[in-house]
C-alpha cells in the first residue's frame, strides 16, 4: 500500500487533468467534478482527509449534510457518483483498500416531481392583473423573464448586465456549468427588462443587492411565486425550475427536436447533445423560441 494521500490532492489532480484535455474534447466534466469537490470540501469546513479514511461513515454524514441543505436527493446522488469515481481511481492506484464507503449512501436517479405547467397555465401566469399586488408583480415578470428566456436561472438573470446585449443578441454564461448562451431579444424580454431597467446600474435587472448578492431577491421571488401558485390553484408549488422545465415541456410537445431543446436550454452533460452542440445554428434554437413566444 503506498504513502497516505490527500484526498484533495487527489481529486484535484484529476480535474486539472480533465481540464488539459477539454482544451481538445468539449466536456463539462472538470465543472462538475470542481462542483462536487467544492460541496465536499464545505461539508469539511475546508479540511483535508487522507484518501484512506473516507468511509462509509463518512459518506453517510455528508448525504445528510446535503439533505439538511436543502439539496435535491438527485444532486446528492450526483456528487456521490463523482466522488465514488474519483475514490475507485485511488484504489486502482493503490491509494487504499477499497473499503465500500459508498455501500449505504444514495447513487441512483431519483423520478423528480412533475415541475413543468402546460401553455395556458404560463399564459394565465402572464396575464394576471397583479397591479395592486407589486411584490408578486415582481416575482411574476421575472418567471415570464425566465420563461422567454429558454428558462435562464435567477443566479444568471441577476448577473446579467446591459452590456451583455449587442445587436438583438443577449449573451451570458451559465454560472452551472460554464457554457456559453446566446438568446435573440424578442420584444416581451425587453418589455420587462425596460420596465424594470435603474439608471446608473450596470445590471440588466435589479436582482443584485448592493453587495452583489441575489440571495435577498431570490427568496422575494419565491415567495411571491407561490402566492401566484396558490392563487391558480396549482398542484405543486410555482418555482422559476417551474419556468425552465415548462419551457422544455412545451417545446416538447411542438415537435421541436430534443437536440435543439437541449442546446436551448444549455445542457451539456448528455454526450449525444454535446456532439451536436458543436455544428448547431443557433438560429434554430432562436426560431424555437420565438415559436413558443408568439404562442402566448
Amino acid at each position: 500500500m503506498k504513502e497516505k494521500v490527500s484526498f484533495y490532492n487527489f481529486m484535484l489532480g484529476i480535474i486539472l487533468r480533465r481540464e488539459q484535455a477539454q482544451q481538445y474534447h468539449k466536456t463539462s466534466t472538470p465543472v462538475n467534478y470542481r462542483r462536487a469537490l467544492e460541496s465536499f470540501m464545505k461539508f469539511r469546513n475546508g479540511k483535508d482527509i487522507s484518501i484512506k479514511k473516507i468511509d462509509s461513515e463518512l459518506m453517510i454524514e455528508y448525504e445528510s449534510w446535503l439533505k439538511m441543505k436543502g439539496v435535491c436527493k438527485n444532486t446528492s446522488s450526483f456528487y456521490m457518483r463523482i466522488l465514488r469515481a474519483v475514490y475507485n481511481s485511488a484504489v486502482d492506484k493503490g491509494f487504499t483498500n477499497d473499503n465500500k464507503p459508498f455501500k449505504k449512501v444514495y447513487t441512483g436517479v431519483a423520478k423528480t416531481v412533475k415541475r413543468a405547467v402546460d401553455l395556458d397555465t404560463i399564459r394565465k401566469i402572464k396575464e394576471l392583473d397583479l397591479s395592486n399586488k407589486p411584490k408578486m408583480e415582481f416575482a411574476r415578470d421575472m418567471f415570464m423573464f425566465s420563461f422567454y428566456t429558454r428558462g435562464m436561472a435567477l443566479v444568471d438573470m441577476a448577473n446579467l448586465k446591459k452590456s451583455d446585449l449587442k445587436n438583438g443578441i443577449l449573451t451570458y454564461s451559465r454560472r452551472k456549468t460554464g457554457g456559453r448562451l446566446s438568446v435573440k431579444w424578442e420584444s416581451p424580454m425587453a418589455e420587462i427588462a425596460d420596465r424594470y431597467t435603474v439608471s446608473g446600474s450596470e445590471y440588466l435587472l435589479p436582482l443584485t443587492g448592493k453587495s452583489g448578492d441575489y440571495k435577498g431577491k431570490q427568496l422575494a421571488v419565491n415567495d411571491g411565486l407561490h402566492g401566484i401558485g396558490e392563487m391558480l390553484g396549482l398542484p405543486a408549488p410555482l418555482t422559476l425550475y417551474t419556468a425552465r422545465h415548462s419551457w422544455a415541456s412545451i417545446a416538447y410537445q411542438k415537435s421541436i427536436p430534443i437536440s435543439i431543446i437541449s442546446a436551448g436550454m444549455g445542457h451539456k452533460t448528455e454526450e449525444i447533445t454535446r456532439v451536436y452542440l458543436s455544428t448547431l445554428d443557433t438560429s434554430a434554437v432562436d426560431e424555437a423560441n420565438n415559436l413558443i413566444i408568439n404562442d402566448l
